[in-house]
């Protein structure tokens, strides 16, 4: 048991470096400019608008639940005119990016990773190598271009329909008028948290395109290893989400300032 464990660690383990060095060659690639278009739009269409459904009820929902906790208890210290700069506050910095590319990773990550997987052990991968095509300007940048464009655009609706969900809970089932509600939310809220927000979904797009290509690229082992690759690439994709979500608050939001009195 421990032999099938060490192995399997071992193997994430050397996917993992492929999926950090395929990183890099994106990048390169990009730099040189080397994009097919007409791939890129189908996968934006892919992730963005296929995407959009389930994004925003998620975001409905999440706006809604939150504007229950937390005006339950601001009721408490009479301070039920905050509660919606609290909520998008929380939207912006951390519920809306980080669910939005949540989605995406069980959504569109698993779809890359099973579709490049069966490319490879049906050897279409190899097919293009023959026909001198690079698979990483055919396959992969398109996806990661496809996934930072429209990460950001999903996330900015999702606080939209967050804020949307929380101002029906809270008129209906506390008796917050929209209009403080709403002012709530402007005074909290600066140009920063918005930017933070689209900033955050770029980085979680790129890294949920990479791991998916990256995990399809390096499928071995018929069907099964599709369906292992699959499984695997939306994990992983999930933990570099959380991990890489704690670094960017860290930086962008460390201090003791405070939006409610103006501070950073």
């Amino acid at each position: 048991m421990s032999e099938i464990t060490s192995s399997s660690l071992g193997l994430w383990t050397r996917r993992l470096m492929e999926a950090i060095f395929l990183g890099g060659q994106v990048m390169l690639h990009l730099l040189a400019g080397k994009i097919h278009r007409r791939n890129t739009i189908e996968q934006m269409a892919l992730v963005g608008p296929a995407s959009l459904t389930i994004a925003m009820i998620t975001a409905g929902f999440i706006g809604a639940v939150f504007t229950i906790q937390v005006t339950r208890e601001f009721i408490n210290f009479g301070a039920t005119s905050a509660v919606g700069g609290v909520l998008a506050l929380a939207l912006s910095r951390e519920l809306a990016p980080v669910l939005t590319a949540v989605i995406l990773a069980g959504r569109v990550g698993s779809a890359f990773a099973a579709e490049i997987g069966t490319m490879r052990v049906t050897e279409q991968i190899d097919a293009l190598y023959m026909l001198k095509t690079d698979p990483i300007d055919y396959l992969v940048i398109p996806r990661v271009i496809a996934c930072c464009l429209m990460l950001p655009i999903l996330t900015i609706l999702a606080i939209i329909l967050g804020m949307g969900g929380g101002v029906i809970i809270a008129e209906s089932l506390y008796g917050i008028s929209q209009e403080v509600f709403l002012d709530s939310a402007r005074s909290f809220l600066k140009i920063w948290d918005l930017v933070s927000a689209a900033l955050k979904a770029v980085v979680f797009g790129g890294l949920i395109a990479i791991i998916g290509c990256s995990w399809g690229l390096t499928t071995t082992g018929g069907a099964k290893g599709v369906g292992q690759s699959t499984t695997t690439a939306v994990v992983t994709a999930l933990l570099a989400i959380f991990i890489t979500n704690f670094f960017l608050s860290w930086v962008m939001f460390q201090g003791t300032g405070s939006a409610v009195i103006g501070g950073g």
